[in-house]
C-alpha cells in the first residue's frame, strides 16, 4: 500500500515505514502530524484511487524524527569584465518524517 502526497510544493510516493525529507514543517521533534493533501492511494487489494484533486478522507500519519539543515551549497555570482563577484552559502532547512500509517 502506498500513497502520493504533496507537501512543500513537492510530491512524494510513500509507504508505511518510509523515512522522507520534506521542506521545513512547523512541528516539534517527536510530534505526530497528519498530512491530508493526498493525491492518490494504492490499496492492498490492488485498487488504485485517484483524487480530483485530492482523495476524500485520505490521511497520512507521520512522526517528526528531527528538524535540520541540509549540507551547505555555494552560490557564486560572477560578471566578467566589471569585477563583480559575490559568494555566499545556503543551507536549506528540512524536516525528517517517518511514515506511520496511511488511512484511505
Amino acid at each position: 500500500m502506498y500513497a502520493i502526497l504533496v507537501t512543500g510544493g513537492k510530491q512524494y510516493k510513500v509507504s508505511e515505514g518510509d523515512v522522507i525529507y520534506v521542506e521545513k514543517l512547523d512541528a516539534e521533534a517527536e510530534a505526530t502530524i497528519e498530512l491530508d493533501n493526498v493525491l492518490a492511494v494504492s490499496k492492498e487489494n490492488g485498487e488504485f484511487v485517484v483524487g480530483k484533486p485530492v482523495v476524500e478522507g485520505a490521511k497520512v500519519t507521520a512522526k517528526v524524527v528531527k528538524q535540520g539543515k541540509a549540507k551547505k551549497i555555494l552560490v557564486f555570482k560572477y560578471k566578467r569584465k566589471i569585477d563583480y563577484r559575490k559568494r555566499q552559502g545556503h543551507r536549506q532547512p528540512y524536516t525528517k518524517l517517518q511514515i506511520e500509517k496511511i488511512n484511505a
